[in-house]
């Protein structure tokens, strides 16, 4: 996922935990914000140390992007989006952790329709 997709200042991400929409099921806690005029989606991730070691970290983070990056065509356009991981992520697969977000961004309303009215 480009970098243009990212949310990584501080401010940023204050802002949107500011904002305080918030879904969440066992595994992730999603923060959202609308932004009006904004060309795509923006993604911001948090993964805590309860999770495990660095490269623990760095693997869950890169299977959260890659869910997203499958995920992009259906995901509303105009939202900054933040996703913090819980414990329970910690050693799934990539299909299951695919699952779950789609399960948080049907929470938040943030999937679009396919073309015969259902979320993919």
């Amino acid at each position: 996922m480009r970098k243009t997709f990212r949310i990584k200042k501080p401010a940023e991400f204050q802002k949107v935990f500011d904002h305080h929409q918030s879904v969440a099921n066992k595994y992730f806690v999603l923060y959202r914000l609308k932004k009006q005029e904004q060309k795509h989606f923006r993604l911001g991730l948090s993964v805590g140390k309860k999770i495990g070691k660095a490269h623990d970290r760095v693997h869950v983070k890169r299977r959260i992007r890659q869910s997203f990056l499958e995920l992009k065509p259906l995901i509303d356009s105009e939202t900054d989006i933040l996703v913090i991981a819980r414990p329970a992520v910690a050693h799934q697969s990539q299909a299951f952790i695919k699952q779950q977000l789609e399960h948080v961004l049907k929470l938040a309303n943030l999937l679009k329709e396919d073309s015969h009215g259902s979320t993919k």
